[in-house]
């Protein structure tokens, strides 16, 4: 009895380790285009972003940018990395950035915001986050987390948001 049990287990842990190479072997393929990656810096942050965009330039300029209005213009202005230009923050901007993350158009946020006590997370920057909460969209409140979401990013890890976002170019290709 515990022969069987043990050979029984034994093959299904080969068929398992089987199906996983092949896996791994299709997804060593680089699969994918350009993500939707949107960027929102409060006042105090904007530089902070602007020097994060400046070091990573090679690896944003392979992937589609929107940015609320100013943000856009200095990260623009220092890498000439081509954004699409929101409404600034006070405007509507992060609105429609949550719009956007509402029905899954965006992949990445990196939303590099105040962190003064007497800016609270409360309105329009609240709402966006329990957004990308709601659609599993990776979000990026300081540097670090940006540098981790950026360089899994280049490693292609975050290429199953490919397969959700229904403007990418897979979900075109498959409609057609």
């Amino acid at each position: 009895m515990c022969f069987v049990l043990y050979y029984t287990i034994e093959k299904q842990y080969i068929a398992c380790k089987r199906a996983t190479i092949d896996y791994l072997n299709k997804s060593e393929r680089k699969v994918l285009e350009k993500l939707e990656i949107a960027i929102i810096a409060s006042d105090m942050k904007k530089e902070l972003m602007t020097q994060f965009c400046i070091a990573y330039c090679g690896i944003l300029s392979k992937h589609s940018l929107c940015a609320t209005s100013i943000t856009a213009k200095y990260i623009s202005d220092a890498t000439g990395l081509k954004i699409e230009r929101l409404l600034t923050g006070e405007q509507g901007g992060e609105e429609q950035i949550a719009t956007r993350v509402a029905y899954n158009e965006i992949d990445v946020l990196l939303y590099f915001r105040d962190t003064r006590g007497t800016s609270g997370y409360d309105g329009a920057g609240a709402e966006l986050l329990l957004a990308c909460d709601r659609a599993n969209i990776p979000v990026a409140t300081n540097i670090a987390t940006a540098e981790v979401l950026i360089t899994a990013l280049e490693r292609g890890d975050l290429d199953w948001r490919n397969f959700i976002n229904p403007t990418s170019e897979y979900n075109r290709k498959k409609r057609s």
